[in-house]
């Protein structure tokens, strides 16, 4: 370790070693000692600690400090703290270090666990970085700290960090595969109506969400419109074909009013600039991306084949929608592929008394079942008198069923058709492959929806599966918006939007390799309270430090090397002992007033 003043901080990182420190403890030799709960953001910020990522992230961070006060891998990792808790406000730093497990990750160097002198709550003494402090520090690094290099980080800056470094990270420690699958969408981020918010736009949006031009509207459809200020954030995201993984592999945050189209292409054309060739094979996009010219230059230059649906007045659309209205394509059904059932664990021993109670259970449904069926089949019986209803009630149930709306039509089936090599693209230097669908309806009609593709289509069902994909970038907005709080800024400065915007994504994007990492491919596409439901702490423990080691000790454990240690190495540990509770009890000398 090295020394912890005046910045020049590197990584503390302690290796689990239950031998060595068992040992060590043996002889009467330890470090330090507490107890804590297994968190597993602290084995979250192990597992980043280990594979470096934290100091090589710091390493390319584009700081505007000459001088680092504070490590940047502590100002990174004090920040990511905060979004895997779901917090951005910057004075809530101080609770989030004291109730995570970032000081437990990175041992008794980084905090030590002490009763404040004037309430007696548990609190973390900190030894910090410099000596400019007036009062005892009770964080790593201070939350104005973090804010102000957070706030003087240009926007542009950090966006090319994140689309450069950090995604060359992920690509470093091989969380790409091979398949270079990509999906390109963008979405908006609504802020309140306040012309401070920088670099935000005020629009007009219908009932569905949708920017609309308020001059091509009548005075009804105004009426039910409304004026909003937004953002937009313009992303790729990086998965595969089975949707077992979400990193972000790139993004922008525009002012609402910009169009997405020409961001995204030169995001992509950037990503195969910076990242090479072939790491990006393959890019779904939304309609509302749709230019012959770019996707030419995507399949000719950059050597990344583009799948998006065309609009239906395009020519293109026309065109095949006209050869299969005419007969002259050849269909095949297409059924969405349903996921396989999961199917219960039986249990290995079921006690009598309950199979007894399952077969009654059993025979009581069968009985109402038969009870049920047998009085469907019953004939009605004949009424003695018939009552004519009243004239006046039919009227009105007649003009009742006439007001009622009709029934929306069901589909019944899904068909799709193949349309090779198509030229009459004609803003596109490529050729194009058409993947025709056709859904019909229960009464009768047909709709047609396109899909055209730079690669040739080999096997119609399985790329218009692929397509289905897309719907995921859909559900990391929603995922992010909803439980990061990814719009919900405490600033209108733009650098601290953008900034809570790219930590958001980074953070879910190391927590998604961090699960790949423990193999829980089962929580990857579930929310962030749902992955931190299931990673609660497991049980106490026991941390026994000893130089750059850690030993794991549950206190029965413990309490058993205690019982079986010789004299000597007890009277060590005793001396030792006495002197720590003598430091713990004067760290706080200069508390900070409550």
């Amino acid at each position: 370790m090295s020394d912890t003043k005046n910045g020049s901080a590197g990584l503390w990182l302690y290796e689990r070693n239950d031998g060595v420190v068992i040992e060590a403890f043996q002889r009467g030799e330890f470090d330090y000692l507490e107890g804590a709960q297994e968190v597993n953001e602290a084995d979250f910020f192990r597992a980043l600690a280990g594979r470096q990522l934290l100091t090589k992230l710091a390493a390319s961070y584009p700081t505007p400090r000459q001088k680092q006060e504070v490590p940047l891998w502590v100002y990174l990792a004090s920040d990511i703290s905060m979004r895997f808790h779901g917090e951005h406000h910057y004075h809530a730093l101080p609770y989030v270090i004291r109730v995570g497990g970032l000081v437990q990750a990175f041992g008794p160097e980084m905090g030590q666990k002490v009763r404040h002198p004037e309430t007696g709550d548990v609190t973390l003494s900190c030894e910090g970085f410099n000596d400019k402090n007036e009062y005892d520090r009770e964080t790593p690094c201070d939350q104005d700290t973090v804010r102000k290099l957070a706030r003087t980080t240009p926007a542009e800056a950090l966006e090319r960090w994140f689309n450069e470094s950090v995604v060359g990270l992920f690509k470093q420690h091989h969380a790409f595969d091979g398949e270079g699958l990509f999906i390109g969408d963008a979405t908006y981020l609504f802020v309140p109506d306040n012309p401070k918010y920088e670099g935000s736009s005020r629009l007009l949006f219908d009932e569905d969400g949708h920017p609309v031009d308020s001059q091509e509207l009548t005075p009804e459809q105004r009426a039910r419109c409304q004026w909003r200020r937004c953002y937009k954030l313009v992303s790729l995201l990086r998965t595969n074909r089975a949707a077992e993984f979400f990193l972000y592999g790139g993004l922008r945050v525009l002012p609402g009013k910009d169009h997405e189209s020409p961001v995204l292409y030169q995001m992509v054309r950037d990503f195969v600039g910076y990242h090479g060739r072939g790491v990006m094979q393959r890019l779904i996009l939304d309609r509302g991306f749709i230019d012959g010219a770019e996707i030419g230059h995507c399949k000719k230059e950059l050597g990344v084949d583009v799948l998006i649906p065309v609009k239906s007045n395009m020519d293109i659309y026309k065109d095949v929608v006209g050869l299969a209205q005419g007969g002259l394509l050849q269909f095949q059904p297409y059924a969405a592929a349903a996921a396989a059932p999961v199917a219960a664990a039986a249990p290995v021993h079921v006690p009598e008394r309950i199979r007894k109670r399952e077969a009654a259970r059993q025979k009581t449904l069968a009985a109402r079942k038969a009870a049920a069926a047998a009085q469907v089949a019953a004939p009605a019986p004949v009424a003695a008198k018939t009552v004519r209803p009243r004239r006046r009630a039919g009227r009105a149930r007649a003009a009742a069923a006439a007001a009622a709306p009709a029934a929306k039509p069901q589909r019944i089936r899904s068909e799709i058709a193949v349309v090779p090599d198509l030229e009459t693209f004609s803003t596109c230097p490529v050729p194009v492959h058409a993947l025709v669908n056709r859904e019909q309806y229960d009464d009768g009609h047909y709709e047609y929806w396109v899909l055209l593709d730079t690669a040739p289509i080999a096997d119609p069902k399985a790329k218009r599966q692929e397509y289905g994909l897309r719907v995921t970038i859909e559900e990391r907005h929603r995922q992010t918006k909803c439980f990061s709080d990814l719009a919900a800024f405490t600033s209108r400065a733009l650098n601290l939007v953008v900034h809570q915007v790219v930590f958001v994504l980074l953070t879910y994007s190391l927590l998604q390799w961090y699960l790949l990492r423990q193999g829980r491919k089962d929580l990857t596409r579930q929310t962030r309270p749902r992955v931190l439901e299931r990673l609660q702490p497991t049980q106490t423990v026991i941390l026994l430090y000893y130089k750059n080691y850690v030993a794991y000790l549950t206190p029965l454990q413990h309490q058993e090397l205690v019982l079986r240690l010789s004299a000597a190495a007890r009277k060590k540990i005793l001396a030792k002992t006495r002197r720590l509770r003598r430091q713990l009890a004067q760290v706080f000398t200069k508390p900070r007033p409550l």
